[in-house]
């Protein structure tokens, strides 16, 4: 039988495809020819959704619009202008009723009364420049406590800074002894006699926060024996609260007496007066953006295995670090925010594009590429080395000595702010409190990372209203931080006094900024801040004697614990 030839049949369904597909073909042909005509983004928004490890390995050599041509909701449009607030970002309304105040009271009686022959206090600082001059602040005070003679404190050039410089090399220390001569008797060196030195420091150490009972129980009884005493790693030695006469000691010491060398001094306001050239007004921010500072931290940026294995490496310079939950770490607030993050945060607040930027910073990790979302924000970008490169000849084989021009232009900044809570930023925080209550702005990490994180699902405005509220109680207004709250270092509580004249003059005015400031305190205490990595706790050491040494639980409290991790580098810097 002949095979038949079926036959095929179209039903409607078969002659519907070739419009269907015709369709749909013009309708790719259209959202190709919009995508092609249509305008490009500002560059300042379209680097916003990049992840941080893109960022950082795009090629050096890519300029800034073809690095950032990444794809991101048009709804987060950052604008050019400044935010137009009732709020003013460059100075406290309530900045006027406050003033510095560190003189002595009556009953404090002068150094040639107190001090005792045959009592020598030596100090050995440890850590960077801030770290150190906390030490040699509290070493002040410690010979005070001891009725002793202060030997000019030794720095510490045998950190992770190598830095060789001594006291005199970064301050002025004729200056020094002159300044504090009516509290405490200093000397550059021991007495000789017979052209010898008297006789060699008996080296101890104290532990952390230790007060004038702990000095005098623990240091005293030495020292009476052996006349000369040297307190090594002298780094947050001293409890935070002592009598106020005390603390005022602190303030004239670390406010009046610590005046840098008159080359760091003119560099410094070099640098400075050139920041004033370009803009009436300036930010300086302290970016603390450093491989040592992530790696120390233990945060995670989303760099994948390259970063893990490259923090990793750092990380394993500090044999006692425990492992931590990198995640956990950002959600609690305690990692440094990216330049990028900062960099929103500022023009969430109201900074415009136009602002003047000064960034004190290392060697930021991810280079150029990390710092461009940034410079994008804020072109208007500048550091001591665009500053005055070749100046700084004379300044760059000494860290201190650099950081300390950072310090000098942070200190006269406009605004101050800060990327965490480290030695610098607590310094110049209670500095900037100290004189004039000038602006200083700390990010509210722990509320700011799921905002960053989630920020794509809002528009421009909406992110920015969420920041300004976030940034309430932490934007340097005097009434912040209650007396007593936080480390003396950055709230020198003792030292400010109110200008009650000028607060009766306006204080209907007063009061009612005043009771907006302490609503934004109770805020901000709800995220107390994070415990600074320098100031864990930790077995304080007496060699040679094997006595069992106690940490200080509170002021009046002495009691043993078990030794924590000793930090041989701090890089809170």
């Amino acid at each position: 039988m002949a095979f038949q030839r079926r036959r095929h049949r179209l039903t409607p369904a078969m002659r519907t495809k070739p419009a269907i597909f015709t369709a749909t073909l013009l309708v790719f042909l259209f959202i190709a020819f919009l995508l092609f005509f249509t305008p490009r983004l500002d560059v300042d928004s379209r680097s916003l959704a990049e992840p941080f490890h893109r960022i950082r390995d795009r090629p050096k050599n890519a300029s800034i619009d073809a690095q950032q041509e990444v794809s991101h909701p048009a709804i987060f449009h950052i604008p050019n202008e400044g935010e137009k607030t009732k709020f003013d970002l460059w100075s406290s309304k309530l900045s006027k009723y406050y003033y510095g105040c560190c003189n002595a009271s009556k009953k404090f009686s002068a150094a040639e009364v107190i001090t005792l022959p045959n009592r020598y206090l030596m100090i050995a600082t440890s850590g960077g420049l801030n770290q150190q001059r906390t030490g040699i602040t509290d070493a002040v005070v410690a010979a005070r406590i001891l009725n002793a003679t202060l030997i000019v404190p030794r720095l510490d050039q045998r950190s992770f800074w190598k830095d060789s410089s001594d006291f005199a090399e970064i301050f002025d220390v004729d200056w020094f002894i002159s300044a504090l001569s009516k509290d405490v008797k200093i000397i550059k060196q021991l007495p000789r006699r017979g052209g010898k030195v008297i006789r060699g420091p008996y080296t101890m150490r104290v532990p952390r926060k230790c007060n004038p009972r702990c000095y005098q129980t623990r240091v005293l009884p030495v020292m009476l024996k052996k006349h000369v005493v040297q307190l090594t790693k002298f780094d947050y030695r001293l409890s935070n609260r002592l009598e106020t006469d005390l603390q005022k000691l602190r303030c004239r010491v670390n406010y009046h007496a610590l005046k840098f060398t008159d080359p760091i001094q003119n560099m410094g306001h070099t640098l400075m007066s050139r920041m004033r050239t370009k803009s009436k007004h300036f930010i300086a921010l302290h970016l603390r953006f450093e491989p040592d500072m992530l790696a120390f931290s233990g945060c995670y940026y989303g760099g994948g295995d390259e970063e893990r294995r490259e923090l990793g490496l750092i990380r394993k310079r500090w044999k006692t670090l425990h492992k931590n939950n990198p995640d956990k770490e950002r959600r609690h607030g305690k990692c440094p925010l990216t330049p990028e993050e900062v960099g929103l945060m500022l023009r969430a607040l109201g900074f415009s594009k136009d602002v003047h930027l000064y960034v004190a910073s290392g060697e930021v990790y991810g280079g150029e590429n990390t710092l461009a979302p940034l410079k994008a924000l804020f072109p208007n970008f500048h550091s001591k080395e665009t500053l005055a490169k070749k100046e700084l000849a004379p300044f760059f084989p000494f860290s201190s000595r650099m950081a300390a021009l950072d310090f000098i232009v942070c200190d006269h900044s406009d605004v101050f702010v800060t990327n965490n809570n480290g030695n610098m930023a607590k310094i110049l925080a209670g500095r900037r409190r100290y004189f004039d209550h000038k602006r200083t702005i700390r990010p509210n990490s722990k509320k700011l990372y799921s905002l960053f994180l989630n920020r794509f699902n809002l528009t421009w405005d909406a992110f920015a209203a969420k920041v300004r509220k976030c940034q309430k109680g932490f934007m340097g207004e005097p009434n912040e931080v209650r007396p007593g709250r936080g480390e003396f270092h950055e709230n020198p509580s003792s030292c400010i006094c109110e200008n009650t004249e000028a607060k009766l003059r306006a204080s209907p005015i007063f009061h009612n900024l005043a009771d907006n400031e302490v609503e934004d305190e109770r805020e901000a205490d709800e995220d107390s801040e994070t415990p600074d990595l320098d100031e864990e706790g930790e077995e304080a050491i007496l060699p040679e004697d094997g006595t069992i040494n106690e940490t200080e639980a509170g002021d009046d409290d002495l009691t043993v614990r078990p030794e924590e991790q000793e930090w041989e580098e701090i890089l809170s810097d």
